[in-house]
């Protein structure tokens, strides 16, 4: 899988892949990921990638031809990506559908945006949230991290974003280690029963209580079995109790 990142502030980019499992997986050939100044596209010597919004405003606007060339520059790819708070949510199976991809470019904006002609320059438009930040440096490397771990070999144990959360259209369930007890909480019975049939079931269903307390909107599109939909309809009756 290899990676390109067009953005105005490479080092913005840079640290975060020369460390942990990122880093690892470079260094053994299982990804590759590279940075490109959009500056170096510019057309004049002060290198100005930037201007005044037709129709006024305030703000800079990043200009269509240079991007643009930054963007074909680095062609073929398989996806060209604009980081945006307008674009497609990005999710787990945005992740994965990506990650089977063998070349992503990731155009991060700045300022008040890019030039909507450039919209016309990419294959899709993704938001990480209902939200703005400074730069897309921070989506770009969101949207690396999410699919590099998906690339068999980058973890170590493949059942690691198996059984995370969203992979399997739930909310992960809660996890322990030592010490067995801290503070006067103590780690589930069941976890230390050696029970793999009950622990798998507890787990299971201590998915199914997160999601219905924090993500209910999830339990919509989850594949559920009749014990999960039973489990679930305790749980809101609880609920109703209590």
């Amino acid at each position: 899988m290899r990676y390109t990142v067009l953005t105005l502030f490479p080092r913005l980019v840079q640290p975060w892949t020369e460390e942990a499992l990122l880093a690892k997986a470079i260094q053994r050939g299982l990804i590759e990921i590279r940075v490109r100044d959009i500056r170096d596209y510019a057309h004049d010597k002060h290198r100005q990638v930037d201007d005044y919004p037709y129709g006024g405003g305030a703000g800079m606007v990043l200009r269509p031809d240079v991007v643009v060339e930054a963007i074909e520059d680095q062609l073929p790819a398989d996806e060209v990506i604009l980081l945006t708070p307008a674009g497609e949510p990005f999710d787990q199976p945005m992740a994965e559908e990506l990650a089977a991809k063998e070349h992503l470019i990731l155009v991060s904006g700045r300022y008040e945006g890019i030039d909507a002609r450039v919209e016309n320059f990419v294959t899709r438009e993704v938001s990480i949230g209902d939200f703005v930040l400074m730069g897309g440096e921070v989506a770009a490397l969101a949207v690396i991290e999410a699919t590099a771990r998906l690339v068999p070999g980058v973890l170590g144990d493949p059942e690691s974003y198996r059984l995370d959360s969203f992979s399997w259209g739930l909310l992960d369930y809660p996890q322990y280690t030592r010490p067995p007890e801290f503070r006067g909480l103590k780690v589930p019975e069941v976890l230390t029963s050696g029970h793999h049939g009950k622990v798998a079931e507890w787990r299971r269903r201590e998915a199914l209580r997160r999601t219905l307390e924090r993500r209910p909107d999830l339990l919509e599109g989850a594949e559920l079995s009749k014990q999960d939909r039973a489990w679930l309809e305790m749980l809101r009756e609880g609920e109703e109790k209590g």
